[in-house]
């Protein structure tokens, strides 16, 4: 089910471009929660219990906040998107852990790898000429994700657990594979030219090597002499192969690499100072609400209150958040679930990465010592891509993330038992409710797909409302709807669409301006 889900999320995207962003995501979303589902099913069937290590209690424990805070959120469709993300997420990184326990690890490693170098794939397809419906103009290379920085930000995760299976690869053919892999990755991030991507590449290298120093100390295991410098050369040949051979891309500076590599760093001017004034805006939010944020996925909705005139993340034409999310996992936690939901998650990787070097001290082989490796440098390339991108905030990448956390992690003591016999009426309910949850997430998912493509094809104001109803919590729709009412004086659809949208996106200006037309004025909220 892991595997399948893996490869379904990079190739899941819609060709409907009025909704740029939203026909990768939704998209992907579905294939998340569908994996999910797919692995509660299958791992409940027959267990009598669940049972939780100390760092899965942990990630219970950000989840149970998350839902509470998105109960208070004020939108609640936006919310409830966020949270299940990260239900589906943490039912993934059980479902891999109980894969690798039974003595499957590699096979998923194998092909969680293999999706990702597919992402890869696509991204290369686009910047050497390939059109598709399913690739979009915008940030290209980015292939089937739309954006040339999400599909860097994966390869970066990914690279580690690459690595790994390289070094560890017990024929030649598997031997060769990896290391196409590796430079398939190297060619995508150099094109790509995701900042973030890149420092997460120096990050988990930076782990990797001084991992390999202390492996070589102790066994001088052939294949670190071996494989590692095989992976290098393939991975300066995929560099090199980027930056000679002529690709479709138009990049608007003569020296697009070079400016990559010395502006990486740059707080002082363009997007690195814009990340900087939204990040201490964003801490605004949190002061104002430390212990259960604004929701999550209400960043969109609460920072035009906090934002001083001349925000850079502020869109001038509409006066919403050009993005929806802010450019930082760990910023996005504080400002919409607060404090408490981010210390626990923070602890959640503390005890990963205490486990890891535990393990790695008790490896009494190199094939013993690399996995532990291997998740200590994943952690790293995704703390570091989620502290200047969103990340964890996405369905392709919360796959990734949570499934090779799960795979990677070392055996860890039982620290909560959950009963699950459907026998008894707790056990009815727990399985019951997990599979209620994901299978009403894989719906909603379904039904945004559907209001994607009935808003698309629609031409008529009933039409159009179909398509809101398919999805309410869709502002674009809401706010299509006033704007057609607005155009032929239908004040009573204005009235109920502008409004809804303003429910939806209290500090937006365009749905009060639409009502101020229709004679309805409001305080802006």
């Amino acid at each position: 089910m892991l595997q399948s889900g893996a490869i379904a999320i990079v190739l899941a995207a819609a060709t409907y471009k009025l909704f740029e962003l939203d026909r990768y995501f939704v998209p992907k979303e579905l294939a998340l929660h569908l994996t999910a589902l797919a692995a509660i099913i299958a791992c409940l069937q027959g267990a009598r219990r669940l049972e939780l290590t100390r760092v899965e209690t942990l990630f219970g424990l950000y989840l149970v906040l998350g839902i509470i805070s998105a109960a208070l959120a004020p939108n609640h469709w936006a919310a409830a998107r966020a949270v299940g993300i990260t239900f589906s997420g943490l039912v993934i990184l059980r479902a891999a852990r109980a894969t690798s326990n039974a003595g499957s690890r590699w096979p998923l490693l194998a092909v969680l790898a293999a999706a990702i170098v597919l992402a890869s794939v696509t991204s290369l397809l686009q910047a050497y000429g390939v059109t598709s419906d399913y690739f979009s103009l915008n940030r290209s290379p980015g292939g089937t994700f739309g954006n040339r920085n999400f599909v860097a930000h994966l390869a970066a995760i990914g690279a580690p657990t690459l690595l790994l299976l390289l070094a560890l690869a017990p024929r030649a053919r598997e031997t060769l594979a990896a290391s196409l892999g590796v430079a398939i990755l190297a060619a995508a991030l150099v094109l790509s030219r995701s900042r973030a991507a890149m420092l997460a590449i120096i990050a988990g290298v930076l782990v990797l090597a001084l991992g390999m120093w202390i492996a070589q100390r102790r066994w001088r295991d052939p294949r670190i002499a071996r494989r590692f410098p095989l992976a290098a050369a393939f991975a300066a040949a995929g560099a090199a192969a980027a930056i000679l051979v002529p690709n479709a891309l138009n990049w608007k500076s003569d020296s697009p690499y070079l400016d990559t590599v010395t502006g990486v760093v740059n707080y002082r001017e363009g997007s690195g100072r814009g990340r900087l004034v939204q990040y201490g805006t964003s801490l605004k939010l949190t002061a104002q609400h430390p212990l259960l944020g604004v929701g999550p996925g209400n960043w969109a909705v609460a920072y035009p209150r906090v934002a001083a005139k001349g925000d850079p993340s502020i869109d001038r034409d509409d006066g919403m958040t050009s993005n929806p999310w802010p450019s930082s996992d760990w910023i996005a936690m504080l400002a919409e679930r607060g404090l408490p939901a981010t210390l626990a998650f923070a602890l959640a990787l503390i005890g990963l990465a205490v486990l890891s070097i535990g393990a790695m001290r008790n490896a009494l082989d190199l094939d013993e010592f690399l996995p532990p490796l291997a998740l200590l440098a994943t952690l790293a390339a995704t703390l570091v891509v989620g502290s200047f991108d969103a990340s964890l905030l996405l369905a392709a990448p919360t796959l990734f993330v949570f499934a090779l956390v799960g795979a990677l992690s070392p055996p860890a003591a039982t620290r909560m038992s959950i009963p699950l016999s459907t026998a008894t009426a707790r056990g009815l309910a727990t399985v019951g409710g997990a599979i209620a949850i994901a299978l009403l997430l894989s719906l909603r998912s379904v039904s945004q797909i559907v209001s994607m493509g009935m808003f698309s094809s629609a031409t008529t104001v009933a039409a159009y409302d179909h398509a809101a109803l398919a999805d309410p919590g869709s502002y674009r729709i809401q706010m299509r709807i006033a704007e057609l009412g607005a155009e032929r004086a239908r004040c009573d659809l204005v009235k109920r669409h502008a409004m809804r949208a303003h429910d939806l996106f209290p500090a937006a200006p365009e749905p009060a301006h639409l009502l101020a037309g229709c004679g309805v004025r409001f305080k802006r909220r």
